[in-house]
């Protein structure tokens, strides 16, 4: 075991340790057992604070809606730009590859969390405020679902390394260029 954890906050080592692992591996490969070594605790640890691997994946993935939430809310009270809140998205995407790929895995959460569901809600709500007002009785808000696919698909295939290089070289200017061609919102 290595000598990292020696006291304070054992949840908070536990995600830090779970977050460098996905960061290296994607959440599918995470183990509870490499991530107690990777925190110098005993291999019951993890599974004594999160009970088995979706637990730990939720906590990581909560802990990431939150950050995300910020980010987003951060690039609209700068800016009052939905186009900027795009781009803060593609951004934390960018900078925060372990918790992104872990965010939008649903198959590996418990969707029922309750934090995770808080944190889920507060990042869409960041997300959608400038797309403008659902219809009313309307099942969903198509200038929401177009931008939101617009940027996560953005974001997907900058990361899996599918764009000329002139695109990941300046990935917020395409995004600006890609976004002004496209009308989202009233």
């Amino acid at each position: 075991m290595t000598d990292r954890y020696h006291h304070g906050d054992l949840r908070r080592a536990l995600i830090e340790a779970a977050v460098e692992s996905i960061a290296e591996s994607g959440p599918s490969a995470l183990s509870l057992r490499a991530v107690a070594k990777r925190a110098g605790v005993s291999h019951a640890a993890p599974a004594h604070h999160f009970g088995d691997k979706a637990g730990l994946l939720t906590a990581v993935a909560a802990e990431g809606y939150d950050r995300f939430a910020d980010a987003l809310d951060h690039a609209w009270k700068a800016t009052g730009d939905f186009v900027e809140v795009g781009v803060a998205y593609v951004r934390f995407a960018i900078d925060n590859k372990a918790y992104f790929e872990t965010m939008f895995r649903p198959e590996l959460l418990h969707e029922d969390d309750p934090d995770l569901q808080r944190a889920e809600a507060r990042s869409n709500a960041a997300l959608v405020r400038g797309a403008g007002e659902q219809e009313p009785g309307a099942a969903f808000n198509p200038d929401a679902l177009g931008a939101w696919s617009l940027v996560h698909g953005f974001a997907g295939l900058l990361m899996g390394g599918n764009f000329p290089q002139a695109v990941k070289d300046d990935p917020e200017a395409a995004l600006r260029q890609i976004a002004t061609r496209v009308r989202f919102g009233k």
